[in-house]
Formats: structure tokens, C-alpha cells, sequence
């Protein structure tokens, strides 16, 4: 009997040893794993907080190759667009757009940020281009930026041969030149005309990109709108015809998306509207118009106060739960009614 219950006992032991033994080794298996995806979510979340302001005017001083003194026309406008590419390449994390690999592979709100600065820088370089850069619509395009501003429209999620970052630091290269160029007052070549209707153009895209964002923020809610393509004009038509009244309603899934890339274009046009002040103060002043862009500017400060929310709610207008998306289309909608305005003094003599 006292041999049967050694046997048993030993028996056990020996089964519980194996099992230890097995246990240990599946959590040395499993370990790894868990590590690697633990630090790919810390990763994660510090690649997804966005870049804060920055001052205009310290950037172009160190930018140009000037002292604060002599800063030409033209400086602070181009200096703030180089700056704002840079910190697109260059943030925490850099550019993710179009990285395949995790953790950028599974985050769409700094993408989508990045996103809505490159639609202002892609707008800014193409009135520089067009409008800043040239004294009448016959005049010679500058040679730097026939070089940028297309560069700037290279599509955004290219990961290789070309890799956009590679691109875009071409387009960053040739506004360097632009900006050295116009820092020598002996090149007479490079040149940035302040006049008002060189703004007002501008500031045209500017209302429509606004308008935009604002009517896709307010459609996170779903509404029901008269159709309004055709209104003001009798004799107006359109290729196809369309209903009279249509519902528009942003997919749950994109309410986010939308709402990052409205911040994203905020902060850049923010920045962009004070070189303007700085770069057109004369014209502005004499239009009176520089209390009105500067209630621009107060508004799109507004855009980006801090979130406390971890993610973006979509209560009902008049819900118990927060709506981000009319928050931030209330900021931008009273910022292109004032765009509006400005754009009505600069046409008055």
C-alpha cells in the first residue's frame, strides 16, 4: 500500500512539475508579443499629438538670411510656408501619411491633419506662384516657384520611388532659393508684390476651402438642404439635372477624419494670415482691414484649443453629448464670414 501511494504522489509531482514547466515557457512565448504591442501603442499615441503655434516672426529671422531690420516683403509669408512643410516632414514621429508599417499603418488622425495643411500650403505656393510673385498677368513667372509649387501637389501617400517626404523637400529647397533671393537687394529678379488684389485673390480660395470644411463639420449631424447650385442667377444652368432638395450626412467612420483635417488646415492658415499682416500691413492699413483680418486670426486660434475628450463626440446639435464637428464649424464658419468681409474692403477704393 505505502508503495502504491509513492507512486502516486511521486506521480503527481511530476505531472505538476511538467505543467509548471510548460506554463513558464508558453509565457516567455507570449511575452515578446505583448511588449512589442505595448510599445507600438505608447508609440501610437505620442506620434498622434499635433505640433502647437509657433511665432512668424522669430521663424523668419532665423530663416532668412537677414537680420529682423532688413526683412523684405515677402519674407514672412514665405519663411511661415517653408516652416509649416518642415514641421509636416519633421514632427514627432514625421511625415506618417504614407508609412506602411505600424504603428502609422493604424492612426488616421494625424494623416488627416497633415492633410489639411498641405491643401493651404498647396493653395499659398500656387497664389505665390501666380499672383505674389508677379506684377501683371503677362509678367515672367519666378523660376523658383514654377519649381515649388508643383512639388507640393505630389500625391501624398507615395511611399517609395519617389517617397513623398523626398518630393516635398525638393519643393522646401527651391522656397529656401525664393527666399534668399528676395533677401538680396541686389536681385532684382525675385519679387513679392503686396497689393490688394493679390491678397483678395488668395483669400477667394481661402473662403472656399472654409466654406467647404464648415458644410462637411455640420453634415456629422445629418441634415436635409435645398439644393442652392443655381441660386441668384435666372439664367444659370448645369450640365446634369439634381434634385431640389437632398439629405448629406458624414459617415460615423469619417466624422473624425473630417474633423482633424479641418484642424490641420486651421493651423497652418493661422499661421499664414499673420505673415500675411505682416507682409501686407501698408495695404491693409490703408484699407482699414486690419482689425477685421485680425478677427480672422482670433477665430482660427480658436480652432485649436486643446481636446479633452479621447475621442471625437458626436452628440446631436441639441443632445446631452458633446458635437466636436459644429464646435469647430461654428469657429471656422464665423472665420470665413470675416474672410468674406475682408475680402469686400480690399475691393473698395
Amino acid at each position: 500500500m505505502k508503495d502504491k501511494l509513492d507512486r502516486w504522489s511521486t506521480g503527481i509531482k511530476n505531472r505538476w512539475e511538467s505543467a509548471s514547466g510548460s506554463n513558464v515557457s508558453k509565457r516567455w512565448f507570449v511575452l515578446p508579443p505583448l511588449v512589442l504591442l505595448a510599445f507600438l501603442l505608447v508609440l501610437g499615441f505620442l506620434w498622434s499629438s499635433e505640433p502647437g503655434p509657433f511665432d512668424v516672426i522669430a521663424v523668419t529671422v532665423e530663416l532668412a538670411p537677414t537680420d529682423q531690420s532688413t526683412i523684405t516683403t515677402g519674407s514672412y509669408t514665405t519663411a511661415t510656408v517653408i516652416y509649416t512643410v518642415e514641421t509636416l516632414l519633421d514632427k514627432r514621429g514625421g511625415y506618417l501619411s504614407n508609412d506602411i508599417t505600424p504603428p502609422s499603418i493604424w492612426l488616421d488622425n494625424i494623416p488627416n491633419w497633415e492633410f489639411g495643411v498641405l491643401v493651404q500650403v498647396r493653395d499659398i505656393t500656387r497664389s505665390m506662384r501666380n499672383d505674389f510673385s508677379r506684377s501683371q498677368s503677362q509678367s515672367t513667372e519666378d523660376a523658383d516657384l514654377i519649381i515649388a509649387e508643383p512639388q507640393f501637389n505630389f500625391d501624398n501617400e507615395s511611399w517609395m520611388l519617389p517617397a513623398t517626404e523626398n518630393v516635398y523637400r525638393e519643393g522646401v529647397d527651391a522656397l529656401y532659393s525664393y527666399l534668399t533671393r528676395l533677401q538680396d537687394p541686389g536681385n532684382q529678379d525675385a519679387q513679392f508684390y503686396a497689393r490688394a488684389d493679390n491678397l483678395k485673390d488668395w483669400l477667394g480660395q481661402v473662403e472656399k476651402r472654409l466654406g467647404s470644411l464648415s458644410q462637411r463639420l455640420s453634415a456629422s449631424v445629418g441634415a436635409t438642404r435645398h439644393n442652392t447650385d443655381l441660386a441668384g442667377e435666372t439664367d444659370a444652368v448645369q450640365s446634369t439635372a439634381a434634385s431640389q432638395e437632398f439629405s448629406v450626412k458624414t459617415p460615423w467612420y469619417e466624422i473624425d477624419d473630417v474633423f482633424y483635417e479641418a484642424r490641420g488646415a486651421s493651423w497652418a492658415l493661422l499661421h499664414y494670415l499673420k505673415a500675411v499682416e505682416l507682409d501686407f500691413e501698408p495695404t491693409l492699413e490703408k484699407k482699414n482691414a486690419l482689425v477685421s483680418l485680425r478677427q480672422i486670426i482670433r477665430e482660427l486660434e480658436s480652432t485649436q484649443q486643446a481636446i479633452w475628450s479621447p475621442v471625437i463626440m458626436n452628440g446631436s446639435g441639441f443632445g446631452l453629448f458633446a458635437n466636436h464637428s459644429l464646435v469647430m464649424a461654428s469657429y471656422i464658419s464665423r472665420a470665413n464670414a470675416a474672410v468674406i468681409d475682408l475680402r469686400n474692403l480690399l475691393e473698395q477704393g
